[in-house]
């Protein structure tokens, strides 16, 4: 076969990443069916509502870590991270700052945290595994010193609108005095996982410092040579994945209503396990935010199944930890076809 003809054959082949996407897809098909066979109430509007509001805080991470990811790096501090932004932002609330440039702060607070992941990386060539291993330890010590590890309460309720709040809440109110919700509405953190989802992939397609970033990720020696400047991509790409741990740290912690110093403990795993189960590559170069807001909607799926099935916590570990590794081997094999 002739190179033309090879070219246009392999023109009409499904990429890599397509056939990793669609299997994925599936999966999450295939756990739908499965969970909605164990428990009538699966698939009710409450508990529908509830998987997307567990999944908002770990799609906001899965898209700042497949960043990170299509750089060849990773990010073991985002949980960490997001419990400093909370923490910030709960006491210059406390303060007496108003409650949305105290959020502001508190995601210029995760951004900061990211920054110093990239610049320990590229300016003193520290591995990303090390150096945000340090950056969590860090930041989980400094969120525990500042608090006395007590949670910081009495927020206010604008502190919990970003998180319990409602678009297209529709409620009638009865003959008997009693509201009844005719719509529940769509929930804010829904609202912005979605829209960061859609500028994420607008980043990675459209822009040019998303094609700086597979370029990094694809071939580092090539890209520089190429004119590409990879410390300052590496840079803000770990300063983003910051940013955005601190703003789901913002979404978690208006949902409970209080800062808890101690959350986010191995949400890391979990944002790393979407990132792979939706196809980003360990290697470095490939990744979709596509594909891991399938991977975060798989772990949110699973583990609300399992819940709902009355499957203990210990095993959801197995269960998860079984996943990631999965998930990891497939990776592994797509990488040496």
């Amino acid at each position: 076969m002739t190179a033309p003809a090879e070219a246009r054959r392999l023109r009409f082949l499904p990429s890599g990443t397509s056939i990793h996407k669609l299997s994925a897809v599936l999966t999450l098909c295939l756990l739908i069916t499965v969970f909605s066979f164990t428990s009538s109430a699966f698939f009710s509007v409450n508990n529908g509502l509830t998987v997307l509001l567990q999944t908002s805080v770990i799609g906001l991470l899965a898209i700042g870590m497949t960043l990170v990811i299509i750089t060849g790096g990773i990010d073991l501090s985002v949980g960490s991270v997001l419990a400093l932004s909370g923490v910030v932002a709960g006491l210059f609330i406390k303060a007496g700052l108003p409650v949305v440039p105290a959020m502001g702060v508190g995601v210029l607070a995760g951004a900061a945290c990211g920054f110093v992941n990239g610049f320990v990386i590229t300016k003193m060539r520290i591995t990303p595994f090390v150096a945000t291993l340090g950056m969590m330890l860090i930041a989980r010590g400094i969120a525990l010193q500042l608090t006395g590890a007590a949670p910081i309460s009495r927020l206010g309720e604008a502190f919990g609108e970003l998180g319990n709040g409602t678009l297209f809440r529709i409620v009638d109110m009865q003959a008997n005095g009693f509201p009844k919700v005719i719509f529940p509405g769509i929930p804010y953190p829904v609202i912005l996982l979605a829209v960061i989802a859609i500028l994420g992939t607008y980043l990675l397609q459209k822009r040019q410092f998303g094609r700086h970033i597979f370029s990094a990720g694809s071939n580092e020696e090539a890209a520089r040579l190429s004119g590409v400047n990879v410390d300052r991509t590496k840079i803000w790409t770990y300063a983003l994945s910051g940013g955005l741990a601190g703003l789901s740290g913002m979404v978690l912690m208006s949902r409970l209503v209080t800062v808890q110093p101690n959350e986010g403990v191995m949400y890391e795993l979990d944002a790393i396990a979407a990132s792979v189960i939706g196809g980003a590559s360990l290697m470095g170069g490939v990744g979709s935010i596509s594909g891991s807001m399938i991977g975060a909607f798989i772990i949110g799926v699973l583990r609300n199944g399992l819940n709902m099935a009355g499957t203990s916590a210990f095993v959801q570990m197995i269960i998860i930890g079984v996943v990631v590794i999965g998930a990891v081997y497939i990776d592994q094999i797509r990488n040496k076809t």
